[in-house]
């Protein structure tokens, strides 16, 4: 059974669910946007029997992790979601972990993998390369690809920052029905996430994140220096597998690996035949697959 537990870490009482072993190898799995720890319930069930430590924390901005002071940037910037991570790591005494994740996850675990090799042991994205090229955000893209992203430009205004407040739960339930197209989840699957997204920092942590990636809007300060190494586009070399659905509604699935690139250790790209965005909730069988294939 998950536990539910909290720890102080940098800017955060960060919440987490654990499961397994204390001593086994751990196991961080990382949730995107709008989406919580519920999307692993089906693959830490898998993985039970496995000499794992299952780590499923709350991203800032989700559920009940928390922010340790008022006067804290509710930044939604990759960067300080990676610092969260490590700072995740340091506080649980985790030298080293398998990490994976999709979405925003995806992201940090692979700037994680990126910046801190030594700290992992391998990497599942199911998001490819995304860590954000921010400098290049402003060059546009198929307009095919661009009419999915209309969620991005409308957190861009302020009718969006408040559409996303006022209907918090009837926007997100658009994006988990488009993302995931043939993915039929019943209404109480939905709300079991919905409820992270009462967190009261939700919508600044979402909107600042949609801004700051298109450049429109300055990060926390003490992560520039962190955003000026990412904004290099650091290759990855731990081992990596990484999974692609091909009925993804936010990115179009496509033959070509064209992320191969980036990663420079032992990879491997998998298909994942039928799932759309929320791959481990929707083929948690081929997520787990995966990372039992991490060694």
């Amino acid at each position: 059974m998950n536990k539910l537990k909290y720890i102080n870490a940098s800017d955060l009482r960060i919440a987490y669910e654990c499961n397994g072993n204390t001593n086994g190898t751990p196991v961080i799995l990382l949730h995107g946007f709008p989406y919580d720890v519920r999307a692993y319930d089906s693959v830490t069930k898998l993985l039970s029997s496995e000499n794992y430590w299952i780590i499923v924390p709350y991203l800032r901005g989700f559920g009940n992790t928390r922010f340790l002071s008022g006067n804290t940037i509710r930044s939604g910037q990759q960067a300080a979601l990676a610092n969260d991570l490590i700072a995740l790591m340091d506080e649980l005494a985790v030298k080293r972990a398998l990490v994976a994740g999709y979405d925003w996850g995806g992201r940090v675990a692979c700037i994680v993998s990126a910046l801190y090799p030594n700290r992992v042991i391998g990497l599942i994205s199911a998001s490819g390369y995304c860590i954000q090229n921010i400098a290049k955000s402003t060059e546009p893209i198929d307009p095919e690809i661009e009419k999915l992203l209309w969620y991005q430009y409308y957190f861009h205004t302020e009718r969006g920052r408040l559409g996303l407040a006022k209907f918090r739960k009837e926007l997100c339930k658009i994006l988990w029905r488009t993302w995931s197209p043939t993915w039929k989840f019943d209404d109480n699957t939905f709300e079991a996430s919905a409820i992270s997204f009462d967190n009261p920092d939700f919508v600044e942590v979402v909107v600042h994140s949609y801004r700051h990636r298109h450049g429109l809007v300055n990060g926390d300060p003490k992560f520039e220096e962190l955003e000026q190494r990412l904004s290099m586009q650091p290759k990855i070399n731990v081992q990596t597998i990484v999974l692609v659905p091909d009925t993804d509604g936010v990115v179009p699935f496509s033959e070509l690996d064209t992320d191969a690139v980036f990663f420079t250790g032992n990879y491997e790209r998998r298909i994942i035949k039928g799932a759309g965005h929320n791959l481990p909730q929707e083929a948690p069988e081929a997520f787990a697959k995966a990372i039992l294939s991490i060694h």
